[in-house]
């Protein structure tokens, strides 16, 4: 099966752990070679594409990534601007505003010269992030961007998303932040992708029960009026309770 992604389009990759997302995601962006067939971008084909136009192209977060002790929060950021720079080129004013735009968006404005080593798990995940927005490229490519973040930063993210100037590919698990901010979403699951589509004609009944063994229902919110996904397992009466009193 295809897998067309307009210029501008939100695409959700979803589907069951060890279903293939992050492999599918990883050649979308060309750290894997497809096993047949061909990535393009634009009119070119991904993989003749040198390293430093596929980095000005496309800007990649791969899961549980983080950023290395060694470095200050600028620094790590400032690798996003790594592709514009010849490698004895010093940071211009250009990355250092790219950089400084880039941490404002994710929160951690003023923190460039903050050692990594002093950061939480959600703070590094944000530095990545940072560096990813900071490449400033036509492509984003995010593999499960919400780990690690608490509740307000998930939503967070995802409005900055929203207002991306770009091309965004994710894998993402969960399902109601999918319906409310992506525009496209494709399913993987038996090693291929089993269906594609906008987001409200995809999440049907049928696929939820059958790719991720759940029920699902689509409600309007009480106050916004958006649309929400309500999720329930279907054997939930067969699942064990926990006594606490029976727990040493």
């Amino acid at each position: 099966m295809n897998l067309d992604v307009p210029a501008g389009t939100r695409l959700a990759v979803i589907g069951p752990n060890g279903a293939g997302k992050s492999t599918l995601l990883r050649t979308l962006c060309g750290l894997e070679s497809p096993a047949g067939g061909h990535v393009m971008v634009g009119d070119h084909d991904l993989a003749r594409l040198p390293a430093r136009r596929r980095a000005r192209a496309i800007a990649v977060v791969t899961q549980d990534e983080h950023p290395s002790a060694e470095l200050t929060v600028a620094e790590a950021v400032g690798l996003g601007r790594t592709p514009y720079r010849s490698s004895w080129a010093t940071t211009s004013s250009d990355d250092a505003a790219a950089v400084e735009e880039a941490l404002s968006t994710v929160g951690l404005a003023g923190w460039q010269r903050r050692s990594c080593t002093r950061l939480s798990g959600g703070e590094r995940h944000r530095v990545v992030l940072a560096r990813a927005l900071a490449q400033r490229t036509p492509i984003i490519v995010l593999d499960e961007p919400t780990n690690h973040l608490d509740a307000a930063w998930r939503l967070r993210l995802m409005q900055v998303l929203d207002e991306l100037d770009a091309t965004v590919v994710a894998a993402m698990h969960d399902l109601d932040l999918v319906l409310r901010h992506f525009d496209a979403v494709a399913v993987v699951a038996d090693g291929g992708i089993v269906a594609q589509g906008p987001p409200l004609e995809v999440l049907t009944p049928d696929l939820l029960a059958s790719v991720f063994d759940v029920t699902g229902s689509i409600v309007p919110h009480p106050e916004t009026g958006r649309p929400h996904l309500l999720l329930n397992s279907p054997n939930t009466s067969e699942l064990p309770t926990l006594n606490l009193e029976e727990v040493p």
